[in-house]
């Protein structure tokens, strides 16, 4: 079966996992030596903006301090994908957001500020705060392992 002759939520998947993949890819370029996160926004099949985790602009490129610990200021990949589509033309209402790992707490309040409708994450936090959030305000969530 050729894959344009999947049904629509088989070819969904598929897409799902490779925007997955093509975040893990886009983690790469984080300087973040403890956990490098990556993380996209596609509206309508397309990126429209995407983020890893690490310093805020004109800061140093080094995430943790002597011991190791990631310095406060680190802002996580969602939150720089969001706050770079702010900054565009585009809008993320109504988009996916495709992230390695599971939003925290506080990329979930912005998730919901942004008004994006659903998350796919591949790794799960420990702490499903994030998660929790996103359901309550009726964002749908999807954990795939790639």
């Amino acid at each position: 079966m050729n894959e344009k002759d999947l049904p629509a939520a088989e070819k969904q998947l598929l897409l799902d996992k490779r925007y997955l993949k093509m975040a893990y890819i886009w983690a790469e370029n984080s300087y973040c030596k403890r956990r490098q996160v990556g993380a996209l926004i596609v509206k309508e099949k397309m990126i429209i903006s995407d983020g890893y985790n690490g310093t805020p602009s004109g800061f140093e490129n080094v995430c943790e301090d002597e011991n190791n610990i990631t310095k406060p200021y680190v802002l996580h990949a969602e939150a720089n994908a969001i706050t770079k589509v702010a900054r565009s033309n585009n809008s993320s209402e109504g988009a996916t957001l495709y992230v390695t790992s599971s939003p925290c707490i506080e990329c979930a309040k912005l998730i919901v500020q942004a008004g994006i409708e659903r998350v796919v994450y591949s790794e799960k936090y420990r702490i499903e705060d994030g998660i929790n959030l996103l359901k309550k305000a009726n964002i749908e969530t999807l954990h795939l392992e790639v």
